[in-house]
């Protein structure tokens, strides 16, 4: 089977990426149910806890964020480079395929 019809499957690191992606997509969403929360603690009487669980959920959310982008951006470069080797490797001639050198019985 040539290379081109391989099938390509996803690496542990582009799953690791899609999963902090997915988490801080969770967290950013949870961040005005937290601030609803937070309203409704405050209004009982928890000005304190109110304002601690709002503040948290959005320190926890721009982390998540921050990490996602972090590891999004590297793993975009890393496949760019790649990409950028391959395409250099195949404009200098330097392809891998096997040498088959040939006697002159092989001609006739």
């Amino acid at each position: 089977m040539t290379a081109w019809f391989t099938r390509r499957t996803m690496g542990w690191s582009s799953k690791a990426v899609i999963a902090a992606a997915l988490l801080a997509v969770v967290l950013v969403a949870a961040v005005p149910v937290a601030f609803l929360a937070g309203v409704i603690m405050m209004l009982l009487g928890h000005v304190v806890g109110g304002l601690a669980l709002f503040g948290a959920s959005v320190l926890v959310a721009v982390v998540a964020v921050t990490v996602a982008s972090m590891t999004g951006v590297r793993h975009v470069r890393k496949l760019v480079s790649r990409a950028v080797a391959d395409l250099q490797g195949r404009a200098g001639g330097q392809e891998n395929h096997p040498v088959v050198t040939l006697d002159r019985a092989d001609y006739e």
